[in-house]
């Protein structure tokens, strides 16, 4: 979530080759999208808004497999994540398989 990684095109390493993300608003990127658009995404800017990450608890669904949960604050907006992490091998280690945020309404 650190904007200097994620305009680097460093994050792009951490997302599984099969990755795909359900966005918040409901759009659907693959690897390919992501990691051609990740850089330039809100977020990404040293001077801009950050993601203020909280409540992120981790369960371990299978060997290599971790389902990831969090929530964000981001410009004054909430969200609930969900993501998958797996570790095929070693050499790749975790990278993320999926990827869905939710908006979270003000009352």
């Amino acid at each position: 979530m650190d904007p200097e990684f994620r305009s680097s095109g460093g994050a792009a390493r951490l997302l599984d080759p099969e990755f795909v993300e359900v966005g918040a608003s409901g759009r659907r990127y693959t690897y390919e999208e992501m990691s051609a658009e990740l850089p330039g995404k809100p977020g990404s800017t040293a001077d801009g808004p950050r993601y203020e990450p909280s409540a992120i608890t981790g369960v371990v669904l299978a060997p290599g497999l971790v389902h990831l949960t969090f929530e964000t604050v981001f410009d004054g907006h909430r969200s609930r994540r969900s993501s998958l992490w797996r570790k095929r091998d070693e050499e790749t280690g975790w990278r993320m398989y999926y990827h869905q945020g939710t908006p979270v309404r003000a009352p």
